[in-house]
């Protein structure tokens, strides 16, 4: 089912009272990691191609919101910390974020609006930090909405309405308001998918990866070079973009079957493929940039040389930064755990992994 705009505008009458006392909300999102990459946009934050991503438990931040209600002068007033500290950057990308949502969320402007957030992991280091503060941040004024409005709302609609606002913070933070998997993008081979918002998808898939492990190697903790705003603008003129959406859509199609039947190393195989071709589209662009490090590529050789030797189904991703992502079953859990500490760490600055899996989504803190 696709819900436009104007569906969106038309639940809120703007029938709360402003005399509304004081009021905070907190939400707890996780990140995700995509496995079929979107990389390339349109409209108003709109894939190119559908993905399909894995909740992760452990990686995550948490948001509150404030508000108390403010004399109107059509403006968004917003006070920001990250991490218990002002910053101006991340406050400026928040104050433009909300006050282009207005016209879906208008009672912004009533309201004066203070916001912290911190995250269980580096910002900015390529595992997608904004997915998981975008999404919280939506969770948290869906819910301010849902208070303010004598509106009865359905969960799979707030849900929804969470998924489209989080995804106009950040097109990937739309997968994040999802337990387990979630797809995001129409596309033929998900029911009821849309590139409004994502849908969850864990229903479909073999147990085995609703406990799927992601431990995710820190090769740098540094924020990346290039920012995937940036990046998804430069495949507008990347002369690999229409194939590559239409690499997108057959790997969709395969790994789906792959996670129906329960085939890890189908799986492993097509997610180390994707991440691959990201990178190779970050290479391919104009202008060109490579977000992969020397230790990046080694653990990736000795990822492949442990595999052939034990024949279990370690896998890796990336998304767009230098940090590695191990992609495994619970039962080989303590084999991966081992070869970590022994072979890997090494490469990681300071030695930082953290060990996270596929998890049960936002909770309201």
């Amino acid at each position: 089912m696709s819900l436009d705009y104007c569906y969106f505008c038309a639940i809120h009458k703007s029938d709360h009272s402003p005399f509304m006392k004081n009021s905070r909300i907190a939400w707890r999102s996780p990140s995700n990691l995509a496995i079929i990459k979107y990389w390339g946009k349109y409209g108003r934050q709109l894939p190119r191609n559908a993905s399909i991503s894995l909740t992760l438990q452990n990686a995550y931040s948490e948001t509150s919101l404030e508000f108390e209600p403010k004399q109107g002068n059509g403006l968004v007033e917003l006070a920001f910390t990250f991490e218990g500290e002002e910053n101006t950057k991340f406050k400026e990308r928040l104050q433009k974020f909300l006050s282009s949502i207005t016209d879906i969320m208008p009672f912004l402007t009533e309201y004066k609006l203070t916001i912290a957030s911190q995250n269980s992991f580096p910002h900015s280091a390529g595992i997608a930090s904004s997915a998981s503060a975008m999404s919280a941040l939506a969770l948290c004024l869906c819910t301010m909405e849902r208070q303010l409005s004598a509106q009865p709302q359905s969960e799979d609609y707030f849900y929804r309405r969470a998924s489209m606002i989080a995804r106009l913070g950040s097109g990937s933070a739309a997968r994040s308001v999802y337990p387990h998997l979630a797809v995001w993008g129409a596309t033929d081979l998900a029911e009821d998918s849309s590139n409004d918002f994502a849908t969850p998808y864990g229903q479909a898939v073999d147990a085995v990866f609703l406990s799927y492990h992601d431990d995710i190697l820190l090769v740098s903790k540094s924020e990346k070079s290039v920012s995937s705003t940036a990046g998804h603008a430069l495949m507008d003129s990347n002369p690999f973009a229409s194939v590559r959406y239409q690499q997108a859509h057959d790997n969709l199609k395969e790994l789906l079957q792959a996670m129906k039947t329960g085939d890890v190393h189908a799986f492993g195989r097509i997610a180390e493929q994707e991440a691959l071709q990201l990178h190779a589209l970050m290479m391919t662009s104009n202008p060109s940039y490579i977000l992969m490090e020397s230790q990046s590529l080694e653990i990736i050789k000795k990822i492949r040389q442990w595999r052939l030797k034990t024949g279990l189904a370690l896998y890796f991703s990336m998304d767009a930064g230098p940090n590695m992502h191990l992609l495994y079953p619970h039962s080989i859990a303590a084999e991966v755990q081992e070869f970590i500490q022994q072979d890997l760490v090494q490469h990681c600055e300071q030695g930082s992994f953290l060990k996270d899996h596929v998890g049960k989504g936002p909770i309201q803190l």
